[in-house]
């Protein structure tokens, strides 16, 4: 509705618009401040513009009330334009909230190390980055969903170390020593008994088969990875492997020294990232030659770039703050937009089960499993509450709040609005077909804002996706079925003379919150 909006203003109009929605119902769904900024341009008073426009507008089809009002120019939308729309995306419900944008975008989310199983923390970095791929997609950007595999470096090492020792105690009942680093947990020991039955024992004799060993735990836990994941939904069109870049690392360090990126002291090499916003110069050659962690990282982004998206967009962790700067300083080095990498942080969870901290998972040692939450409460409501808060806010919960069946849980709220219409129907004997051509004319005011707030979806996907807000979608699920919730009870349907009518509006509704939640990743419920 604000595109059409907008470019009905654009025929009257050669000036960038602002359109805004009035605080204030009463005065319409829409309001522009255009007047003040063509007052600046024609040098008149801006109360006479807004005059002057209005009356234009009144001549348009679609509007049913163009007023001005100390310069601003407040917009209501006409009847039936609402219900020709209503019609058209009852009609078109897979199109509904559809766009078209040709700009193509990298998403990179999850990329947890493959040394355990997926933990709370990196539920929220999947969920959102999945939600935001499919609103993206949605609202017609072209998004392609990367894993980056970090398989190389110290942590894998010390996953087949602990292995290996899991299996000499626990499984050839052998005295071990345990270093001061190692992954303790159930799954280790799992591991252990698997890798003794696959590989077999006399890999557990000495330390010569620990690389052997570390590449074959590492492969069982990505596979552990993408089975969590598949399990509530989340899908990657490629995966990239950590250790697989370094081959890439002479010619990428090339580069560098030829674009003066680097410069050697301490025996080591540096990136001059300061030059580019870091707060210190970083290593990327350590004393004895091995490229460091940042290393991968910029050969990585240097292939990324070289793939020819429009955007590239990473979801990390908030430890992984510091590394912003320096990534950036690279990719400005080999010549390219930093600002075509965006950077979106996930802050940590924490969980509550009866107002007291949920217990960490026997099976991974020291950390909540994903795969334990959504057991305990579904994965409609993990999806829901991930997306309840700004990515890089804290995030607390309680699991206990998620399984009640009222209003404080906002998953079975929604559900059960979506659900109400559809008893509504059943209960009229008719189906969504048989009230597409009933008249909305005369309905209350009420039923005029439920069916404008229904219609609003398009442009709070559009908004969630550009503003990276995607708690506006959650927030707006809650207020339309809160506002079908009392517009139910303040009406009867069934019997009445406008039952057509207010069927096609519940039909709206529903039809919004089930774009809406399926969106999120979750499928509304008919029956509950």
């Amino acid at each position: 509705m604000r595109r059409r909006v907008y470019e009905v203003l654009q025929k009257h109009i050669d000036h960038p618009i602002v359109l805004e929605k009035p605080k204030d119902k009463s005065f319409g769904h829409y309001a522009t401040p255009i007047a003040f900024s063509l007052a600046k341009v024609l040098r008149r008073n801006p109360m006479q513009i807004a005059e002057e426009l209005a009356e234009k507008l009144r001549q348009e089809e679609m509007f049913e009330k163009v007023d001005a009002l100390k310069g601003y120019v407040n917009i209501k939308l006409s009847q039936n334009f609402l219900n020709e729309y209503a019609v058209w995306a009852l009609k078109n419900e897979n199109d509904f909230g559809k766009g078209d944008n040709n700009t193509s975008i990298l998403l990179e989310f999850v990329s947890a190390n493959p040394t355990g199983p997926l933990h709370i923390g990196h539920a929220r970095g999947a969920v959102w980055g999945d939600v935001l791929a499919r609103i993206g997609s949605h609202v017609g950007y072209k998004i392609e969903r990367e894993y980056y595999v970090n398989d190389a470096g110290n942590q894998i090492y010390l996953l087949g170390l602990s292995v290996y020792l899991a299996g000499r105690e626990t499984v050839l009942g052998l005295d071990v020593e345990w270093p001061d680093e190692y992954y303790r947990g159930e799954y280790i020991v799992d591991l252990a008994r698997k890798a003794v039955e696959v590989l077999g024992a006399e890999k557990f004799k000495d330390e010569s088969s620990i690389a052997e060993i570390s590449e074959w735990a590492k492969d069982q836990m990505l596979d552990l990875i993408n089975q969590n994941l598949v399990e509530v939904g989340i899908t990657f069109d490629h995966y990239v492997s950590e250790k697989s870049l370094y081959d890439k690392w002479d010619e990428i360090f090339e580069k560098l020294t030829e674009a003066g990126a680097v410069y050697e002291k301490d025996g080591k090499w540096w990136l001059k990232s300061t030059e580019h916003g870091d707060e210190k110069d970083r290593v990327v050659v350590r004393e004895d030659g091995r490229p460091t962690y940042l290393a991968g990282d910029i050969i990585y982004h240097y292939l990324k770039f070289e793939r020819g998206y429009d955007h590239y967009i990473n979801i990390w962790g908030a430890d992984h703050h510091g590394y912003i700067a320096r990534v950036k300083a690279a990719i400005a080095f080999f010549g390219h937009d930093p600002k075509r990498l965006e950077i979106i942080l996930s802050q940590m969870v924490s969980l509550l089960k009866g107002g007291e901290p949920y217990k960490m998972s026997k099976r991974a040692g020291n950390f909540i499993l994903m795969q334990d939450i959504v057991k305990e409460i579904g994965n409609d409501a993990l999806r829901f509450t991930f997306l309840t808060k700004k990515s890089d806010t804290h995030l607390e919960f309680d699991v206990e709040d998620l399984k009640k069946e009222d209003n404080s849980n906002p998953i079975y709220y929604i559900n059960y609005a979506h659900a109400r219409v559809f008893s509504l129907f059943e209960k009229a004997g008719k189906n969504q077909e048989d009230v597409f051509d009933a008249s909305i004319e005369g309905l209350s005011e009420s039923a005029y804002d439920l069916l404008f707030t229904a219609l609003l979806l398009p442009e709070v996907l559009e908004d969630a996706f550009e503003s990276r807000q995607l708690q506006k979608v959650t927030d707006y699920l809650k207020y339309l079925a809160g506002m079908y919730h009392k517009f139910y009870y303040d009406n009867k349907v069934v019997g009445t003379p406008n039952e057509d009518a207010l069927l096609k509006l519940s039909a709206m509704v529903a039809l919004s919150l089930r774009v809406g939640l399926k969106m999120l990743g979750i499928e509304a419920l008919k029956k509950m």
